[in-house]
Order: C-alpha cells, then structure tokens, then sequence
C-alpha cells in the first residue's frame, strides 16, 4: 500500500499555474501560451507573476512578448514537468480502472514521498 506522509511545511504549488509555467517555457511566448491553453495574455502573465511571488524568485526574463527561463525557472521546469506527468498518469489509471483489460499497464508507483 501506497501511502502519503502528509509532510506539508509549505503551500503547495497551484497546478494551473505550473501548467501555465511549463507552457510558457515551451512556447517561449505569451501570445502563444494563452492561445494554447484558452486564456488571455493577461491571464498567463497573471499566473506567471504569482507563481514567480509565490516562489521570490523570478523565472523568466521578459524581451517583449518573448520570456526566456532564468536559470530559477529552468530548474523548476524539471519539477514541474514530472508533477504534471504524474497528475496525467494519475488520471490514466483511475480511468484504467474502468477497463479490466487495461489495469496492469498502470501498476502504481510504490513510494511517491521521498524522491
């Protein structure tokens, strides 16, 4: 059995914000971000800067509509790619769980806390 430690000393990082952040970070603009994930500029800028506050530390550096990670923001990007791969994953096996034939391809990672 799986189990979480419960070990939360900090707020926890807002996966909408980490989804924009990650986006952002591939596309490199924020034009392009809020056109991919059906947002405003403004709103994508939005996230960004209180995930930034949130962090106290800045992960883009800004040229105009581009952004380009600070070496911050490359470092997250590592993180946040693994926590958004595992929220998709998450959501594949529980929907594997419909489909009997499907179950054993999503055997669930033994101890998440401690990586």
């Amino acid at each position: 059995m799986v189990e979480y430690s419960g070990n939360i000393r900090q707020p926890l990082l807002d996966s909408r914000k980490l989804l924009a952040f990650a986006t952002l970070a591939r596309c490199g603009s924020f034009s392009n971000t809020a056109r991919e994930l059906f947002l405003t500029q403004s709103a994508v800028s939005h996230a960004i800067k209180s995930l930034e506050d949130e962090l106290g530390c800045r992960l883009f550096d800004r040229h105009g509509r581009r952004a380009q990670l600070t070496e911050s923001g490359r470092h997250l990007l590592a993180h946040a790619a693994r926590i958004l791969d595992e929220m998709q994953l998450a959501r594949a096996d529980l929907k594997a769980l419909d489909r009997p034939e499907a179950r054993r391809l999503f055997e669930p990672r033994q101890k998440i806390a401690g990586r």
